[in-house]
């Protein structure tokens, strides 16, 4: 299986219109575009009932003490965690292309709504829902697609992986706002195939 798109290329710069955050120009960030990509896929194993795309990001500090915080740098050998950006199941056996901006435009507060969304699929929660919980104006739960707002002072350049997965079943085992991590688990018994993208993101005025 193979997964192309026409908004950026393989281990390259992702354009900040797809990013959730961007430079504000004084050496901070600010919320950019936040629309989805386009995506593309060929190559689909015989036996494919549905499909599931999920971006990750697998560069996330472990800790906050410095994230965000003029004058320090989060150190580039700090142990890193995964920030689910996108889980988005069920889709159908036939699709074979996800347009540009057609499930996110614009970064929306407290979230978009969900799970039910577009082609009969469902998204799960992104990560940012844990991220804004305890801000009384963002918190909220947060489903689909958002792109990239790694701090703005990492000393690492993030990457965001795009995977597509072809499925023996039509609908994966998780209900309600389900997470990144659990559709991982659902889905392992299930995958015929798999297919990656990974795009690099920074908004640390050094790297850039």
């Amino acid at each position: 299986m193979k997964l192309d798109s026409n908004d950026f290329t393989d281990h390259q710069p992702l354009p900040a219109r797809f990013a959730a955050g961007k430079p504000d120009g004084q050496g901070q960030a600010t919320f950019s575009d936040d629309v989805n990509p386009h995506l593309a896929w060929s190559d689909v194993p015989a036996g494919t009932q549905s499909f599931v795309l999920v971006c990750c990001d697998g560069d996330v500090p472990s800790r906050g003490d410095d994230v965000n915080q003029p004058g320090r740098e989060v150190p580039a050998d700090l142990p890193r965690v995964d920030f689910f950006h996108w889980t988005l199941v069920d889709l159908p056996a036939a699709l074979r292309e996800i347009a540009q901006g057609e499930f996110a435009k614009g970064f929306v507060p407290k979230g978009r709504p969900g799970p039910a969304t577009a082609h009969g699929a469902r998204h799960g929660l992104n990560d940012f829902t844990g991220w804004f919980a305890s801000n009384p104006d963002m918190a909220g739960q947060y489903f689909g697609y958002d792109g990239p707002f790694p701090p703005f002072n990492d000393a690492l350049v993030h990457h965001y992986v795009f995977t597509l997965y072809a499925l023996s079943v039509p609908k994966v085992a998780v209900d309600g706002a389900f997470t990144g991590a659990q559709v991982r688990a659902a889905i392992a018994p299930h995958v015929l195939a798999e297919a990656s993208l990974t795009a690099t993101y920074t908004l640390n005025a050094r790297l850039l």
